[in-house]
């Protein structure tokens, strides 16, 4: 499953951050699929060298790694060095996790790393890469947002927040950017089977409703870039959902869905300790 992106557009070379596992790798597989050289970019090499070799030998593309955390202020120039020399015509910035939890239970210095991965890394990306698609006159931009987050998404507070801040400037961008021959597209994407789920305690085979594959999801997101949509909310149930289900029951299915997850993890952990510490 995978969407045929114009080189001419798009080449010859992509980014896509967070591209170690999950949904950023799916990216730069499918990317890469259609012929388009691709840039790696996370902070585990390993993992990124995986992608990278496999890409390049069943695509035929070349790749380049690029090991940084996009959470440290001082990230976008790092990436400025390792990239100039390239002709970069797609930017996905993707790269975060979700950190379920009471708002007060997490600590202050989670959140403020959350707000600097999930608003400030795509707020310097878009920036950087955005200035030079304009001059270029033709690419695209990526952002992965989330289904729901301008309702509030309880137990994922400032997760949410910071996606909805996303939302915003995507969909702001998408209009400024047009003229200037740049596609932005936001990527609002629902649960998706990828090993985050597990940070929620959730279990595919058990959930009210079966999650994305991160093929479905990027293919939608894919095609949706290439459309020039604005947003796009991968599968055809989430977009129901999303457009008659009222943001107060919306909360609450969520809260209780996270909240049953993690108490289920909980639980499933102090059944792992040593029978002297339970009590």
């Amino acid at each position: 499953m995978s969407v045929a992106l114009d080189k001419e557009r798009f080449g010859p070379w992509a980014l896509v951050t967070g591209a170690s596992s999950g949904i950023g790798k799916e990216f730069a597989r499918q990317i890469a699929a259609s012929g388009i050289n691709i840039v790696l970019v996370a902070r585990r090499k390993d993992l990124l060298e995986e992608v990278g070799v496999e890409s390049s030998r069943r695509y035929g593309v070349e790749h380049r790694v690029v090991v940084l955390d996009v959470s440290r202020e001082d990230f976008i120039g790092q990436l400025t060095s390792a990239t100039d020399d390239l002709d970069i015509g797609l930017v996905v910035s993707n790269a975060g996790t979700g950190n379920p939890g009471e708002f007060l239970k997490l600590g202050r210095q989670l959140h403020q790393t959350t707000l600097r991965v999930s608003t400030m890394a795509h707020l310097d990306i878009t920036h950087h890469f955005g200035a030079k698609l304009a001059k270029r006159r033709r690419g695209g931009l990526i952002l992965a947002g989330a289904m729901g987050a301008e309702s509030g998404v309880p137990r994922m507070a400032n997760d949410g927040a910071a996606k909805a801040y996303v939302h915003s400037l995507g969909e702001a961008l998408h209009y400024e950017f047009k003229p200037l021959g740049v596609y932005v597209t936001v990527l609002a994407a629902g649960f998706t089977n990828t090993a985050v789920l597990d940070k929620f305690g959730l279990d595919p085979k058990t959930m009210p409703m079966k999650p994305m594959s991160v093929e479905q999801c990027v293919s939608e997101g894919l095609s949706g870039l290439r459309k020039n949509r604005s947003r796009i909310i991968p599968g055809r149930l989430n977009r129901i959902m999303n457009a008659l289900v009222p943001a107060s029951l919306a909360r609450k299915l969520e809260a209780d869905l996270i909240g049953k997850g993690l108490a289920r993890k909980s639980a499933s952990a102090v059944g792992r300790l040593p029978s002297e510490l339970k009590s």
